[in-house]
């Protein structure tokens, strides 16, 4: 797309975050209802600080029904602005990434930005297909751990038109990266 062609269209934010650390300590628990780890707790922590520091403010979030997805948003939330919109949804807690991108075509247009709290391999590969080919992905080629934090900026009037090459990854964050 020609650079005056970009400067018409605004920039929507995506913001990639896969559930903290959770624990099986338990494995009577069904998968749906394990809670977080101690270490996943520490960790979601650390990327609450680093979204507040960051000015990260997500319009919108929309995250999974597990539990340990909805501790991650818990424990997150507390970076976020206070009239975020939250939706919790039982329908990506299975959902692989073409299903998650589909999620994401229908936000409203309206909104400059999305955090998505997800699962594994789906987010991984979501952050793959949205990201144009760069150097900084490599590190996600190779690993997506628990609490990472992908931000994604893609130039595109509304949510429908997202797609494969979209985006540009403008950020990627681990809790282990942010260790002081």
């Amino acid at each position: 797309m020609p650079a005056f062609v970009q400067n018409l269209f605004p920039m929507k934010r995506l913001f990639l975050l896969r559930h903290a650390k959770s624990s099986w300590d338990d494995p009577e628990l069904e998968d749906h209802d394990r809670p977080l780890a101690p270490r996943g707790r520490h960790g979601a922590k650390r990327i609450a600080a680093y979204m507040r520091e960051k000015d990260f403010e997500p319009t919108i979030v929309l995250c999974s029904s597990a539990v340990r997805a909805r501790r991650t948003l818990e424990l997150v939330a507390l970076a976020l602005p206070e009239q975020t919109a939250i939706e919790i949804e039982p329908s990506l807690y299975h959902a692989g990434s073409r299903e998650l991108m589909a999620r994401l075509r229908r936000v409203p247009r309206g909104a400059p930005s999305v955090l998505l709290i997800g699962h594994n391999p789906a987010m991984q590969h979501l952050v793959l297909i949205l990201a144009s080919e760069t150097e900084q992905m490599e590190p996600i080629r190779k690993k997506f751990p628990t609490s990472a934090l992908a931000v994604l900026d893609a130039r595109i009037e509304g949510w429908h038109q997202l797609g494969p090459g979209a985006a540009i990854l403008a950020d990627f964050v681990t809790p282990k990266r942010l260790k002081r």
